[in-house]
């Protein structure tokens, strides 16, 4: 399971015309699940969100999680996160997660992120054609992989 983090002002999710998703000050999260992934990926990179700590404190350090500033997440799947690009100059995703995999790890990792911060996470729609906008922070922008958890 592979996230890219990015700390926003402001992001939303739109789908045909339609904003599905909207949130102020928080995390926007692109999430690329493949077909080894499993719950403890899932659990492990929510811990991770939920413990990063990249917000100002009242000195202007970045040392405050998500929870301490009342921020919100959106997190929108992305299979192209998967993609190898060794061979050639046409991105392979054999390693993305087929459908019946990802979309039950999409879900739970939403599930178990809102569990951990308290509240609803927004979301994007598996497969659709979405426009993500956003207002990076900073920039801060991680990424993280649980196959890289060392």
């Amino acid at each position: 399971m592979r996230i890219v983090i990015q700390r926003v002002s402001h992001a939303s999710v739109t789908i045909d015309g339609c904003e599905k998703s909207h949130i102020g000050k928080g995390y926007l999260i692109l999430l690329g699940i493949e077909n080894t992934d499993s719950q403890e990926d899932i659990d492990w990179l929510a811990k991770k969100v939920v413990g990063l700590r990249v917000f100002e404190d009242e000195n202007g350090v970045m040392n405050l999680p998500i929870g301490e500033v009342d921020g919100d997440v959106i997190v929108v799947s992305q299979f192209t996160l998967m993609a190898s690009y060794k061979k050639g100059n046409r991105p392979s995703w054999l390693r993305a997660a087929t459908h019946d995999i990802a979309i039950p790890l999409y879900e739970a990792f939403c599930k178990t992120l809102a569990e951990q911060l308290g509240k609803p996470v927004g979301t994007g729609e598996f497969g659709a054609d979405m426009k993500v906008e956003l207002l990076n922070d900073g920039p801060v922008t991680i990424c993280m992989d649980t196959k890289n958890k060392e």
